[in-house]
This record gives C-alpha cells, structure tokens and sequence, in this order.
C-alpha cells in the first residue's frame, strides 16, 4: 500500500521531486475548488467522470469524453496522479478506477483527502491551475477489466466465490429508503457502509484495520469483489480501497442501484 496509499507528508515529497510527470488532481466541484484547493492542484468535476444518462447516471461516460478529459489534463503514460478529494475518497476513488480503466496505473492517493491536508496545518490556493492540454485526444487503452455489468451479474448470482459488495447505507440495502423504482439489495449481496471505511476522528483518513473489517464480512483478497452502491460515487472509495489492498478482483458495477432499482427484471431482497 505504501507507494499508493500516501500521508502528507509523502505527498509533499511526491509533488517536491524532480519529476516533471506528477499531476495533482483535486476531484470536487467548480465551486470547491474555487473556494479552496491544494496548491498546484488541477480540477476534475465529478460530472467529467460519470455519462449522466439516465436512469443509471453513474455509468462510465464515452470514449469521446474520456479522451476529452485526458487531453485537458495533458496525459501521457509516464504521467503519475497524485489524487484527493474532500470527502475521503469517494470521487478520488472514482478517479483513479477511471484511470485503470484506461490502463493507467501510475497513481497514488492522499489520505484523508483535503481534510488531512488541512488538520497538517498546510496551506491551500483560491488560484485556479490550468494544465497544459494535449492538441489532439490521446490514444487510450481501454481496459474494461475493473468494470462489471448488470447483465454479467444476473447470470453469476448466488456463485461459489463472488462476492456482491453493497457500500450503500443500511436503510437503502434494506429498502426502508427508496431510491430508485424499486428498493432492496441485489440478491446475496454483502452489506458494508462506505462510511465505515474512513475514520472522521482522523482527518477522514481510511480506517487503521481495513483488512480486517472486510474479513469479518467476507470480503478477502481470494474472492472476486464487484462493489457498487446507487451511482457508482461512494463504491469508487471501497474499489480504491480494494485496490489499496491488494485485492487481484476487485471491480466496480458501474450501473449500481440506479440502473438494478429502475429495472423490472432484476431479483431483489429486502
């Protein structure tokens, strides 16, 4: 985890080092970002990394806007992402499984986000920073491996060794919170809160037994992970989290709830 999962102080040396090919991106909105960033940071909307389109709005967006967004930041291979957030690693999360999807694995993630950065007493810029872009979109080798669908989960449901994460709160996994046409969980799926995996009594950074915690609800590294919640946003932190740990199948259902719930064909518990 150490060359991925960084404290504040290894970000700083990260960003410090002679490597013109660090990109720091702060995943927040225009006006987050607006009001306060990190020093040298590039935005990412959230609306840049999801296709909007309803009902599953969370989906990966098209090649043509993932081009789009690679060639504003000005990718490469030899590029490294430092990235953050502010809410613990939900949109950062997103982020980064946006970047293995295009087969770019060069990134680490700052712990705790802005929050972290904040309680370390470091400063943060109102200055906007505008990478330098590409002049024509970048060739991106797509690597759809990270990514589930819904009808790859219908047809596994209930297999040996498959593992349906649902990061999702309580109420939702139940149903007593509707939030789509219809309310409950994918048949089998584990219940695991993405809020359980940060600690807000430390800066929003990950929890210090994350190995564990997921043991306790089957989720280990031998199993195959697909995690998801209602739009894909709060499963990019249990994916990233994933990730951290080393997890060899670990991928996200890129539909999650919102495309399940609005369809009148998918098993559902309560």
């Amino acid at each position: 985890m150490t060359d991925k999962l960084l404290d504040v102080s290894a970000a700083k040396a990260l960003l410090a080092g002679d490597s013109a090919d660090v990109t720091l991106i702060q995943v927040t909105s225009e006006a987050a970002y607006a009001q306060a960033h990190l020093p040298g940071a590039v935005l990412v909307t959230p609306a840049e990394l999801v296709s909007g389109e309803p009902p599953a709005t969370g989906k990966l967006p098209p090649l043509t806007r993932l081009q789009q967004l690679f060639q504003r930041l000005g990718h490469t291979r030899a590029k490294h992402y430092l990235v953050v957030d502010d809410e613990g690693g939900g949109w950062a999360g997103r982020f980064i499984w946006t970047l293995d999807i295009i087969g770019h694995h060069r990134w680490s993630y700052l712990d705790g986000g802005m929050h972290a950065w904040h309680a370390a007493g470091e400063p943060f810029s109102a200055e906007p920073v505008e990478p330098a872009p590409l002049d024509r979109p970048p060739q991106l080798d797509l690597d759809y491996t990270p990514l589930a669908k819904y009808d790859e989960i219908m047809a596994r449901l209930g297999e040996e060794g498959l593992v349906i994460w649902d990061v999702r709160s309580f109420e939702e996994y139940t149903g007593a919170r509707p939030a789509a046409a219809r309310s409950g969980h994918i048949p089998g799926a584990v219940h695991l809160d993405w809020e359980s995996l940060k600690d807000p009594t430390r800066d929003m950074r990950l929890v210090s037994n994350l190995g564990e915690l997921l043991g306790r609800h089957g989720i280990t590294a031998d199993k195959e992970i697909i995690t998801h919640c209602q739009t894909h946003h709060r499963s990019g932190l249990s994916y990233l989290v994933g990730r951290l740990l080393g997890f060899p199948r670990i991928r996200a259902y890129h539909g999650s709830w919102s495309e399940w719930g609005n369809r009148d064909d998918t098993p559902i518990e309560q």
